[in-house]
């Protein structure tokens, strides 16, 4: 029987794990999701890997249909044979439904173009878009784009602050963090992509080299002078949302705060305010979630494999 599973999400990850096969000179069976008709589990382009122990990273189908492609990953490696397997309605295997309906074409490749695999590492590394091609077995080709992994930058102090740090890595986000308060710096650490920096001073100048058009800010304090230098850089960054707790009220005396330090309509209008898509909440870990939810809505359109 096949070894367990490992649930890896994103692209990024399994691509990750297949470079660093390709550095131990190991072999494994690249497998994508082709094409889907009806519901399915994951988006169509998603990656996983069988490599030569068996082992499996990431997934394809939340679990109903994983085992068996697993096996079919070790079959051909065996073989040396790329196999282009249908699963759900129209499949040849009828012991094998997926529950939510319609059909699942996945791509296993035992030999997959290695170059390809370290270049797009490199996009992810670089925080670039990975294209990659796909060759199917009877000559045609399929491309897919792929985004590198979302990350939030959060900079605050308190149970929020804390909760939202826990929301983010649960989330898949990358974790970046800011904070006056070392016992919550000390409280985060561990979750961060980079050491968390300690806000020194309200009027300390940052750089958020951090902040690309994959990544999102918020503020999370509730004594808000910390907040106008903090939000004047984000909005200079290509972020895809920026956003701050607090009451509606609040908001209003920082957007003219800000205006009246110079910056524009346009750029307040980036601003978003009061955070979250449940209004009024009063428990940290559910404002991060309504928090998260808002951000995970503000999206870049064509993020999903293409």
């Amino acid at each position: 029987m096949p070894d367990q599973i490992s649930f890896i999400e994103h692209p990024s990850d399994v691509i990750a794990h297949a470079a660093a096969l390709v550095a131990q000179g190991r072999r494994f069976a690249l497998i994508t999701s082709i094409a889907i008709e009806g519901g399915a589990a994951r988006e169509v382009g998603s990656l996983a890997l069988v490599d030569d122990r068996g082992q499996m990273v990431g997934y394809l189908s939340n679990g109903c249909i994983d085992k068996d492609i697993q096996l079919h990953a070790q079959a051909a490696l065996a073989s040396d044979d790329a196999a282009l397997i249908r699963y759900g309605e129209g499949s040849y295997f009828a012991d094998l439904k997926l529950p939510c309906g319609g059909a699942l074409s996945v791509l296993i490749d035992p030999k997959p173009a290695m170059g390809a695999i370290l270049e797009a590492h490199g996009a992810f590394k670089a925080r670039r878009l990975a294209k990659m091609i796909f060759r199917l077995p009877d000559g045609a080709d399929v491309t897919f784009t792929y985004p590198p992994k979302f990350r939030l930058v959060i900079a605050g102090r308190g149970a929020v602050f804390r909760a939202m740090a826990q929301v983010t890595k649960s989330t898949g986000f990358q974790l970046f963090a800011l904070s006056p308060d070392e016992d919550d710096i000390a409280a985060v650490a561990a979750l961060t992509e980079a050491p968390p920096v300690h806000l020194t001073s309200p009027d300390h100048l940052i750089s958020f080299d951090m902040l690309d058009e994959h990544a999102a800010f918020l503020t999370l304090f509730h004594d808000h002078d910390w907040e106008p230098e903090l939000l004047r850089a984000a909005l200079l960054s290509p972020a895809f949302f920026i956003g701050s707790l607090g009451s509606r009220r609040t908001h209003n005396v920082r957007l003219a705060r800000l205006a009246s330090s110079g910056e524009t309509d346009v750029e307040l209008a980036r601003l978003q305010g009061p955070i979250g898509l449940v209004p009024s909440l009063r428990e940290a870990p559910l404002i991060a979630v309504s928090a998260m939810a808002e951000i995970i809505t503000a999206l870049p359109k064509g993020n999903p494999p293409q």
